[in-house]
């Protein structure tokens, strides 16, 4: 059978959630074939916690994440639920350069403070600023839930028609039809327009369909870490709570010795207040079809020295561990392109998920017809870049 429809959706996490939403919200027939079950943790979206913030040091993405925190305020409303709790986060270390993105993200109109590290130590006391120099600190930021949010997006897509179909693994994806046509099973469906919006699995889906650049998968290990045991309160004035009772804001720390991220674990996190900490360069080379999930023993020394040298307010022994996968592109930025009847919805290198909703409008428009949201993000571009560097 062969099923005829506006726009095809490859892949449920946060990005074809959106894109399905998104597209849906505007009236198209959409169809979204995801080849796991809902809630599945093979890919790159799943989890209770994810890092929102605006601290960039480049000024696109800073403005996007402006536009993206609006996004996530209307999805919350229309879905009636919570989905991003503000923190506010913390940069430090000299390979970050606080001040470098105090200035962008003053300059962009983003409220931050640059703070000595004696000032973050007592209004932080649960990190050890020793030798960080300045510590940057911006309100707007915070944690959201993937696993809420796109069970969110999907349940706002179907109530708009959507047709959404778990465990139907793509096996077929051409051009032809008037556009595109794909296979799932015994069903076939054919579209003006195919999203694949699929993660690790981009490159296997569109190899020989489409150009792409290079897309390096990687397995990256996640850590979470129990609150330490507050120490006993000094006699005198009232200096705030202990550590354990202050909230955690979310954090980056990146100098000589390490280059990770932290943030409140959520539901994932198993212990009260656990804090969820990984690293942000990249992790071992695999594939979507031929990863494991097992942590690597040098992951866990480099994460679990970090929380012992950075991190007095956790016990440096995790609670638990886990894995994800991250598609990286050579520069870090977003693919979002149309090529004939299909769009590459990448929006990978570990750092897409604060932008969800945003990307599910973004999508749409190509769906339409519409250019890119930005050129940076362009197939041309991407596949120039490699390029230039070839010439290096």
């Amino acid at each position: 059978m062969t099923a005829r429809t506006d726009l095809i959706v490859v892949g449920a996490g946060l990005a074809g959630a959106a894109a399905a939403r998104g597209a849906a919200a505007r009236g198209a027939r959409v169809v979204v074939l995801e080849q796991f079950g809902p809630g599945h943790r093979n890919g790159s979206s799943h989890g209770s916690a994810r890092i929102f913030r605006r601290a960039y040091p480049d000024p696109l993405y800073v403005r996007l994440t402006g536009q993206a925190g609006e996004q996530w305020r209307a999805l919350e409303a229309a879905a009636g639920e919570s989905l991003l709790t503000m923190t506010g986060e913390i940069d430090f270390g000299a390979a970050r350069d606080p001040a470098g993105l105090h200035a962008v993200l003053t300059g962009c109109g983003v409220p931050a403070d640059l703070l000595p590290a004696k000032e973050a130590s007592r209004r932080w006391p649960q990190f050890d600023f020793t030798g960080a120099g300045p510590v940057l600190f911006h309100q707007n930021a915070g944690v959201l839930d993937p696993d809420r949010a796109i069970a969110a997006l999907l349940r706002l897509a179907t109530a708009d028609g959507a047709d959404v179909r778990f465990r139907a693994r793509v096996t077929g994806l051409a051009a032809g039809g008037d556009g595109a046509v794909v296979r799932a099973g015994d069903q076939e469906f054919t579209a003006p327009a195919v999203v694949v919006a699929a993660g690790a699995w981009v490159t296997p889906l569109l190899d020989g369909l489409i150009r792409l650049p290079p897309l390096t998968v990687t397995k990256q290990a996640v850590f979470h870490f129990g609150p330490a045991q507050a120490p006993a309160r000094r006699a005198g004035p009232a200096d705030g709570a202990d550590p354990a009772g202050r909230p955690w804001p979310v954090f980056i720390v990146a100098d000589e010795a390490d280059f990770c991220y932290g943030l409140p674990g959520g539901r994932d996190g198993e212990v009260p207040g656990a804090i969820k900490v990984g690293e942000h360069h990249p992790g071992v080379v695999t594939t979507a079809a031929g990863r494991d999930f097992r942590v690597e023993v040098a992951a866990r020394a480099r994460v679990a020295g970090f929380a012992r040298r950075r991190l007095p307010g956790v016990d440096p022994a995790p609670v638990n561990e886990t894995t994800c996968l991250y598609t990286w592109t050579a520069n870090e930025d977003f693919i979002l392109d149309r090529q004939g009847p299909f769009i590459v919805a990448s929006p990978c290198s570990g750092h897409g998920a604060k932008f969800a909703p945003l990307l599910g409008e973004f999508i749409a428009d190509l769906a339409v017809g519409k250019p890119p949201a930005d050129p940076r993000f362009t197939l041309a571009a991407h596949l120039a870049g490699r390029a230039a560097r070839a010439t290096d």
